[in-house]
């Protein structure tokens, strides 16, 4: 150090003090800089998803369909149904300026445009998957690629109560389309980033981003609800519209929105891709048909699993069963729970409808049956659903009054024919007092009880017989309310 500042000194001398600062300075920001701590192990910047976006949008199209209706004189825009508002499909009806004609005007014939997306699922057919509700009823459907061309488009099938359908777009000789990958909507977890490509309010081939907020949603679309949540910006025309995961693989069919407005609020709905996939083998063939298992389910909640004899709430209890149906010749019993279907759990009612459909008629079939507490595996041949849904539907003496807070009669076939009533025998509820144990479990008037603790009930006398083998047990009743029946459980009544 002595010789060091023998050569400095005098140079600083003629370099003059601007100098020596301008060094020390220099020597601060270095310092400052080695100082600066690194950053964190693992946290990264989002990733952009401009190279995902441009790779798949070509897969994606704008779909335009044209329906004539006869519309009534009136005025417009008068309110609706509440629940219109809320829940919303993603295309708007682009109808002509002006006023359809005065009430009472004779019908006019009007064209209407909706407005949609979809996804080529096959490049050499030019087959694209889209939503039922964008090109239900219409008279002429017209896609649009990346490239603007303007494309006939024909339904080879479609699916109503799942809401999708399958079209076939005009395509040249030897032309191929990209096509998306499809992937396992499965294997999403709430929290997972997704994308959706689509056409809302017209715009074309809009991008947006999110991440899943939920699974399984049931919003009261139909009987096979299960719901992707996602808080990607969808809009009016994503309907049909992709969702995808971040590898580039399709997850969802982009289907509804929540909304009081009509635009998004960050609560969109998409239908797993999984649930596409099983239905498009027969979409091509042009026709949808279902497994049907013959049973008229309803949920299991705690205070039935208890009086069941279930470790917990789980399952579909069977309420009733079509005569001589699938489930009825295996050998399944109203009382039995449910539990699994060809191994797989059944969680609800609605989680067995969707597994049921989902099987071939003439398929074998393997429920897990809880009976009174004990485990049963039935092997049944899976039936074909009818045209209209059999499957997994939700639907005194002074004893009796003391006890349950009831009174009834017995039913004769004269009454039943009366009362509309599909069962012969049984116990018709002609009272119910107020705040009576009856009355807490939800019983009315006009009820039909024809089973109390799985024993069957034909009258009065098997009624207070079979409550009063209960003691001070909850009594399990199975009525019969407008022609379906269900499972009651009275609390504390025995």
């Amino acid at each position: 150090m002595p010789l060091l500042n023998q050569r400095i000194r005098p140079w600083l001398r003629k370099a003059g003090i601007p100098v020596f600062f301008a060094i020390l300075i220099a020597i601060v920001v270095v310092i400052g800089t080695q100082a600066r701590p690194a950053p964190a192990a693992g946290i990264n910047t989002l990733p952009s998803l401009a190279d995902l976006a441009a790779r798949l949008k070509p897969s994606v199209v704008n779909i335009s369909s044209e329906t004539i209706t006869q519309t009534r004189g009136g005025i417009p825009g008068q309110p609706g149904d509440p629940w219109s508002e809320l829940f919303r499909r993603f295309f708007e009806g682009q109808q002509r300026p002006g006023f359809p004609g005065q009430q009472g005007a004779p019908p006019q014939r009007q064209k209407r445009t909706n407005l949609g997306s979809g996804l080529i699922v096959d490049s050499k057919e030019g087959l694209v998957l889209t939503n039922n509700h964008v090109i239900e009823k219409a008279t002429e459907i017209t896609v649009v690629t990346q490239d603007q061309k303007r494309r006939k488009a024909t339904v080879v099938g479609r699916d109503p109560r799942t809401d999708i359908a399958l079209l076939r777009i005009e395509m040249k000789a030897g032309e191929k389309l990209p096509a998306v990958k499809l992937g396992d909507s499965d294997k999403l977890r709430v929290g997972d980033w997704v994308m959706a490509i689509g056409n809302p309010f017209g715009l074309a081939h809009t991008v947006t981003a999110g991440i899943v907020s939920a699974k399984g949603r049931v919003i009261g679309a139909g009987p096979y609800d299960n719901f992707i949540q996602t808080d990607a910006s969808i809009n009016p025309g994503n309907s049909g519209g992709p969702l995808f995961n971040m590898a580039g693989e399709v997850v969802g069919i982009n289907t509804a929105i929540f909304s009081r407005g009509g635009g998004n609020i960050g609560i969109g709905f998409a239908i797993p891709i999984n649930q596409a996939k099983i239905l498009m083998p027969q979409l091509r063939k042009g026709k949808v048909v279902r497994g049907f298992l013959g049973v008229s389910i309803q949920p299991v909640d705690e205070t039935l699993a208890k009086a069941l004899k279930l470790d917990k709430a789980q399952g579909a209890l069977v309420s009733n069963l079509v005569k001589d149906g699938p489930a009825a010749k295996a050998g399944v019993k109203r009382g039995d729970v449910i539990l699994s279907l060809n191994g797989v759990k059944v969680k609800n009612p609605r989680a067995l409808s969707r597994m049921a459909a989902g099987l071939s008629p003439g398929a074998t079939g393997k429920l897990g049956v809880s009976r009174k507490g004990k485990s049963l595996t039935l092997t049944l041949a899976v039936g074909r659903m009818p045209g209209q849904t059999q499957v997994a539907s939700a639907a005194g003496k002074d004893e009796l009054g003391d006890k349950l807070g009831l009174e009834g009669q017995n039913l004769t076939p004269n009454l039943a024919k009366q009362i509309g009533a599909k069962t012969h025998t049984g116990v018709v509820i002609v009272r119910v007092m107020p705040r009576s144990p009856a009355a807490n479990a939800g019983l009315r008037r006009g009820d039909i009880i024809i089973e109390a603790n799985q024993k069957p009930v034909k009258t009065v006398d098997d009624l207070s017989a079979a409550i009063k083998r209960k003691k001070k047990e909850d009594n399990l009743f199975l009525i019969e309310r407008r022609g379906a029946t269900r499972f009651v459980v009275i609390e504390g009544s025995g």
